[in-house]
């Protein structure tokens, strides 16, 4: 009896994870955390957003508290998402950089507004610095383990630590996501700078221009 009911209350919550309701409570709780922020934000302004009813909304999240850290998570996992690139020749620098950087600033510009509203209440707020610092420090170890790997190889001489790199790398892009974000037509200028920044991080002469 007791191995019927966990098997029946693991279905539940897998039948609540990959829920319609429970998606639409996620956009509509990132966007009004987008517009509101995370103070002025409310659970009755999420279920209005989604159309729902408060109950609805406590079968799938036990609080706002809740349904930001998922928001948050799923931001983590999208930056992770984007240095899962296939295809690439791991011997080539230039061509990993070029990869990798546009990925990252990619992932940067299109969770732009959520990183905005959790920097702001990671100011004060314990629980949320923690939430970005699980946000960034993941793709910085995994730059951390390519710098050194390439190190290695004999690929690259880092100006600095591959720590410092990696997360001077990675201010350099958030500082320029917001201009893509404004105008996306600058975007392939700025991946342009922004790999040969990180190029020169490594100790790596970028590519000399093609010749048309």
């Amino acid at each position: 009896m007791a191995t019927t009911k966990k098997a029946w209350s693991t279905r539940e919550k897998l039948d609540r994870e990959n829920s319609v309701t429970r998606a639409r409570l996620l956009r509509a709780a990132r966007s009004v955390f987008e517009r509101r922020g995370y103070a002025r934000t409310t659970v009755a302004d999420i279920t209005a957003a989604a159309e729902v009813s408060r109950a609805t909304f406590y079968v799938y999240f036990a609080s706002k508290e809740d349904v930001f850290a998922v928001l948050a998570a799923e931001v983590r996992d999208g930056f992770l998402n984007a240095q899962e690139l296939t295809g690439l020749d791991a011997g080539d620098p230039h061509a990993v950089a070029r990869a990798t950087v546009s990925a990252y600033l990619d992932a940067y510009v299109e969770h732009l507004a959520f990183i905005t509203v959790l920097q702001h209440q990671a100011i004060t707020d314990p629980d949320m610095y923690a939430l970005w610092e699980a946000i960034h420090s993941h793709p910085r170890r995994r730059t951390v383990r390519y710098i050194e790997q390439a190190t290695a190889a004999g690929l690259a001489a880092p100006v600095a630590p591959p720590e410092v790199v990696a997360t001077a790398s990675g201010g350099m892009i958030a500082a320029f996501a917001p201009a893509v974000a404004n105008d996306p037509a600058d975007r392939d200028e700025i991946v342009s700078h922004l790999v040969t920044m990180y190029l020169g991080l490594l100790g790596i002469t970028p590519e000399a221009p093609s010749i048309a």
